[in-house]
């Protein structure tokens, strides 16, 4: 068996580095996922060799065989995190020891490696201090992370890869909706299930996006921004969004959200929601919610607020829930209390404007 050595990464400068102006103009208006910084971190790992050569490296195109096992078997999985600048100048990551746990935890299921956590921690501490000029300041900004794992072997045949390139990338970033923070319509997917139990859906795997796409654009097609799906045995019971997970506020002032089963991935940000709703008084349940509750208790105004939280998006107001034959509205246009409290409750952490109680906070250069 391999050992993992000490983390300890190279650096190679970006000559084509963009200039200042540059920079400084797509830090104006970054938007979401479409602008990508200077540098780029890769590793690999090999049965014989375990995990070799961290090196932070100009950004670009990866060079992969037709053959790549990616490519045929989707063998891969990735995490998303963000960096914030603090008025200090700091720049902190919100829980990165949970993504890289995740991260383990996602490539076990696809029959990748683990990476360890302390490389992990090392790959974007290191990609952070060389793009440290393209973290944005200012509210809802922030540095998105995407690491991930793929397996790189040329080779056709169906086993776990012995070839696995491990890289991070980073975009800087706006809001996750252009169109700020509003109620989100949601069409209701009666013919698509996201997961299966004994499936993907707890690990962070592209596979459970790509089959998200199809009932996505479904919903487009109804007017909606968002799908959410049931489980795939009983089809009754909410499980989540394409991307993001749910919670429901009753009458009562308690937060109720989907249990985890297997099939649920198991969010970071719904982890630290779960926290800080009780932090705020309000009681948290973690429990079954079937489709007919979240209708019925809508209409009937036993359920007063519906959100959604993830990463990117963090805490979004969902409204609308749309389905053939009827809908019905959380929301009157704008953000509930409750949802306004847990979500300020969150970015002040993240932005260094509140005590952090719990010690989410990293902080990388």
């Amino acid at each position: 068996m391999t050992t993992t050595p000490e983390f300890s990464a190279s650096f190679t400068q970006n000559e084509a580095a963009r200039t200042d102006q540059e920079r400084a103009a797509i830090l104006a208006d970054p938007g979401f996922g479409n602008h990508f910084t200077d540098h780029m971190f890769l590793s690999e790992w090999t049965v014989d060799g375990g995990w070799a050569d961290p090196r932070v490296v100009p950004y670009g195109p990866l060079q992969l065989d037709p053959a790549a096992a990616v490519l045929h078997y989707a063998q891969e999985v990735f995490e998303g995190l963000k960096a914030y600048a603090h008025a200090d100048g700091s720049v902190w990551a919100f829980r990165p020891e949970a993504n890289g746990a995740r991260l383990g935890r996602s490539a076990a299921r696809l029959a990748l490696p683990e990476l360890p956590v302390e490389w992990f921690l090392g790959s974007i501490r290191a990609l952070i201090a060389a793009d440290r000029d393209w973290v944005p300041s200012g509210e809802e900004r922030s540095l998105y992370l995407r690491p991930f794992m793929f397996a790189s072997e040329v080779f056709l045949g169906v086993r776990p890869a012995h070839h696995v390139t491990y890289s991070v990338i980073a975009s800087p970033a706006g809001a996750y909706f252009s169109g700020g923070v509003k109620p989100v319509s949601i069409w209701l997917s009666e013919n698509y299930a996201r997961a299966a139990a004994g499936g993907t859906g707890a690990a962070k795997c592209g596979g459970n996006y790509a089959a998200g796409l199809l009932p996505q654009q479904e919903a487009f097609e109804h007017g909606c921004e968002q799908v959410a799906f049931l489980d795939a045995a009983e089809h009754r019971w909410v499980e989540e969004l394409g991307g993001m997970n749910l919670y429901f506020v009753r009458s009562d002032g308690s937060v109720v959200t989907p249990e985890l089963s297997g099939s649920i991935l198991e969010g970071i940000t719904r982890d630290s929601i779960l926290t800080l709703a009780a932090d705020l008084g309000h009681g948290v349940t973690e429990r079954k919610v079937s489709i007919d509750e979240w209708q019925g208790g809508v209409a009937s105004g036993e359920i007063t607020e519906v959100f959604a939280c993830g990463t990117a998006a963090v805490v979004t107001p969902v409204g609308r829930l749309a389905w053939n034959g009827g809908e019905v509205d959380a929301s009157n246009g704008e953000m509930g209390p409750v949802t306004a409290a847990i979500r300020s409750a969150l970015v002040d952490i993240q932005y260094g404007r509140a005590e952090d109680r719990h010690g989410w906070m990293t902080r990388m250069v």
